[in-house]
């Protein structure tokens, strides 16, 4: 199963949190498993660690790197998805992670209820 990390399943991975379900923990560190994590949860922690509103590492990509989590870019495909997407959820960068999910047949790693009410394949985190 290849797997989207939405951003608050990296920031619960990145911090080995408990709170992580044990289903998604099982399936982020199944070997078998491709984890990817898109730019745009790199950039919205960014933000958000900017202004104040989010404690996270400084090295945020030393961490994604050292976990072996796989890169995913935003192609203009995922920018035209998005912006396509039923009206469900207005958050950009959440809209972003599906439309990514969507396109890439990625199974999305999220416990937002309004995210899994797209048309996309979730691991409940």
């Amino acid at each position: 199963m290849n797997l989207l990390l939405d951003t608050h399943s990296l920031i619960w991975t990145l911090a080995d949190d408990p709170g992580l379900s044990p289903a998604a923990r099982e399936a982020i560190e199944d070997g078998n498993n491709i984890v990817f994590v898109s730019s745009v949860s790199v950039w919205e922690i960014s933000i958000k660690r900017a202004l104040g509103k989010l404690s996270a590492p400084d090295t945020l990509l030393e961490e994604i790197k050292r976990l072996r989590l796989t890169r995913l870019d935003i192609t203009h495909e995922h920018a035209d998805r998005a912006g396509r997407l039923p009206p469900i959820h207005a958050d950009p960068f959440d809209r972003m992670l599906i439309a990514q999910a969507q396109l890439e047949q990625l199974t999305l790693v999220t416990r937002d209820s309004e995210i899994q009410k797209y048309d996309a394949r979730c691991l409940v985190s």
